[in-house]
């Protein structure tokens, strides 16, 4: 068995100033909401992780700790630095491979990172970016399905490309 996996990118947060630096931007009051809708989701799909992991930015630790509240989760934020932007995906899989195989893992991130990782995880180099608060469930190698923060059901992998 390998490690079950729900990519998350994070819900619509503030815009960078000068004032506000990137890692430093917080989630919107509708980003807030998203995240919120998103957790409330993933729980009616069997979201029930054993690892919450987050970029070390604002906007994804916020996104994750709304998400982990929506599972009803109690799971630490664990912050791990290879999901930052402009880090190698590679180092995400790395984390991974450090696991136990049954673990089911929640990363939240940034796109391109986010999605860099879901085509190292499926070997799908096309593997379509999220959309902010948007899921993306893997397991055993493939793309199960996607789930937005405002959708009635996910899209399952199968019927992805037909969506226009």
């Amino acid at each position: 068995m390998r490690v079950q996996v729900f990519l998350i990118r994070h819900a619509d947060a503030v815009a960078e100033t000068l004032a506000l630096g990137d890692p430093h931007r917080h989630l919107t009051p509708h980003g807030r909401a998203q995240a919120r809708a998103l957790g409330d989701r993933l729980r009616w799909h069997d979201c029930e992780p054993t690892h919450i992991w987050s970029s070390p930015l604002v906007r994804a630790i916020q996104t994750a700790e709304l998400v982990a509240s929506g599972v009803h989760s109690a799971l630490p934020i664990e912050s791990l630095p290879a999901l930052a932007p402009e880090e190698p995906a590679k180092r995400v899989l790395g984390a991974l491979a450090a696991i136990d195989p049954a673990s089911i893992v929640l990363l939240v991130g940034h796109e391109p990172g986010i999605s860099a990782v879901g085509a190292l995880l499926t070997g799908d180099p096309a593997f379509r970016g999220l959309a902010k608060a948007e899921a993306a469930r893997i397991a055993d190698g493939a793309l199960r399905w996607r789930f937005s923060w405002d959708a009635d059901a996910p899209v399952i992998a199968a019927r992805e490309g037909a969506r226009p």
